[in-house]
């Protein structure tokens, strides 16, 4: 049963076509069998208007002399293989022919009594002969000097050779239709089937892609670099990209769910040590490490806990903030700060010179900047072996007064050129060696747009990573700008 596009081509763009060459096919054939009828209508006038030179100044007193005069036309009439000649009597009645046969007086005439009452003297006829033969004649009727009808000449031509070339030349044109029409159902029907197999065969990919097979893509195939091949190309990109964050998205779970195993499970060993341990045999400095321990343990987990609500909140697309205007070297200074004494414990070199300079206000949110520099800090501190050096300052220049710059660079294991493009997408980790959800690149990033700012980075492997934020400064009137939901 034909449907889909193939039923709506033949509806619409096929009966449009055959409709036209129907019309065409028609229009053909009426056209010949008027140019064979004028013709032949033109040959029988030509030869009527020669009877004003042949009988003209006739003068008949008897009907002999016109029998004789009309005899001698017959006779003289050069035209005899074209058609037909009569010579017909005042009464309509045949008495001479070119052919030398008198036809019956059944035979029907009616054009001699329309010429008698044409002031032209002249009058057409076509239709058929008692034998059943299709013909078409013209009469002449000729008059004396005193205007009285002494006879007239009939011109007849036999229709049939003509009707037989009208019926080959239409043959030929109805063939040639036919021909014309089954080559345009061919080709289309081979074009819908080129559009309709790859499109068959995208839909069946597209549900096993839905259900999780993302290996359907192998199956779609095309064979021309068209506008289908270019959608083949694209689902199958398509499925490998999916395939890809289906991959990334699975290692994103096993590693966060690995990170919240970890402190969980020293929280908890601790936490029974303590609580197996008999009342009061338990030492100082051991409760101390233990509570510590777990303490150390649960900031962790919750940081891991609040960059996954943060991942979620991107992922619904919503996030919150709240601006203000603040100090933005203020936020950073404290921030090092805090991170001053982890590096120490690294053994990492932490180096940072406090700047007394008064730089121009941020507008945007305290509390989500803090967490930009706390990802970006603690991405080069735990990508840094020890010995190494991380380095960070503050850029301000009246040469660029619109914006203010933090420049983050350390001597880490640095990223392969392969993965710096990708780092700052969702799931996406390069160095699968180190902790880390891998979303917090992701979601600093997402911060940064949020406060029109940006997040580039540059690095190489085995020579460090520098990571520069750009904000722009404060302007007049921000302050009115109330804080707002901004869709991601």
């Amino acid at each position: 049963m034909i449907k889909g596009i193939t039923k709506r081509w033949m509806l619409n763009t096929l009966s449009v076509i055959l409709t036209i060459i129907v019309l065409i096919v028609i229009i053909l054939i009426s056209a010949i069998s008027y140019l064979f009828h004028s013709q032949i209508e033109q040959d029988l006038h030509s030869a009527s208007n020669e009877l004003s030179v042949v009988f003209s100044g006739f003068e008949a007193n008897s009907p002999a002399e016109f029998t004789s005069a009309a005899r001698d036309y017959i006779e003289n009439f050069d035209k005899k293989e074209k058609m037909g000649v009569m010579i017909l009597n005042s009464s309509g009645r045949v008495i001479l022919t070119s052919t030398g046969f008198i036809p019956s007086e059944k035979e029907n005439m009616t054009d001699f009594e329309s010429a008698r009452k044409n002031n032209s003297g002249s009058a057409f006829w076509d239709g058929k002969l008692l034998s059943g033969e299709r013909a078409m004649s013209e009469t002449r009727v000729i008059r004396d000097e005193n205007n009285n009808i002494v006879g007239a000449v009939r011109y007849i031509v036999s229709m049939e050779p003509a009707h037989s070339r009208i019926m080959l030349f239409s043959t030929i044109i109805i063939v040639v239709g036919i021909g014309v029409i089954a080559m345009v159902i061919l080709s289309g029907l081979a074009f819908i089937r080129s559009i309709v197999k790859p499109i068959r065969r995208l839909s069946e990919a597209a549900a096993q892609i839905a259900q999780g097979d993302f290996t359907a893509s192998e199956k779609i195939e095309h064979k021309y670099n068209d506008e289908i091949g270019d959608l083949c190309d694209a689902v199958s990109d398509m499925a490998k990209d999916l395939q890809t964050t289906e991959q990334m998205k699975n290692d994103f779970i096993s590693r966060v769910s690995h990170e919240l195993r970890t402190p969980l499970t020293a929280i908890k060993g601790w936490a029974e040590t303590m609580q197996l341990s008999e009342r009061g045999t338990l030492d100082r400095r051991t409760f101390d490490r233990g509570m510590g321990v777990i303490i150390k343990e649960s900031t962790r987990l919750t940081g891991i806990v609040e960059e996954l609500l943060d991942f979620g909140r991107i992922q619904s697309g919503r996030m919150v903030l709240m601006k203000e205007k603040i100090d933005i070297l203020a936020e950073f200074d404290e921030t090092v700060y805090m991170l001053k004494e982890r590096a120490v414990e690294d053994g990492v070199h932490l180096l940072y010179d406090d700047s007394d300079a008064i730089l121009p206000p941020v507008y945007g949110d305290r509390n989500r900047l803090r967490q930009v520099f706390l990802n970006i800090l603690d991405n080069a501190l735990k990508y840094t072996p020890k010995g190494g050096v991380v380095a960070a300052q503050v850029l301000y220049s009246k040469d660029d007064p619109d914006v203010i710059k933090i420049v983050v660079t350390d001597s880490g294991c640095g990223i392969p050129a392969e993965d710096l493009p990708r780092v700052k997408e969702k799931f996406y980790k390069a160095n699968q060696s180190v902790g880390g959800s891998g979303i917090g690149l992701a979601v600093a990033d997402e911060i940064m747009n949020l406060h029109n700012g940006k997040l580039d980075i540059e690095s190489g492997e085995g020579v460090g990573t520098t990571v520069t934020l750009t904000f722009p400064v404060y302007k007049e009137g921000d302050e009115n700008t109330p804080p707002e939901t901004v869709k991601l």
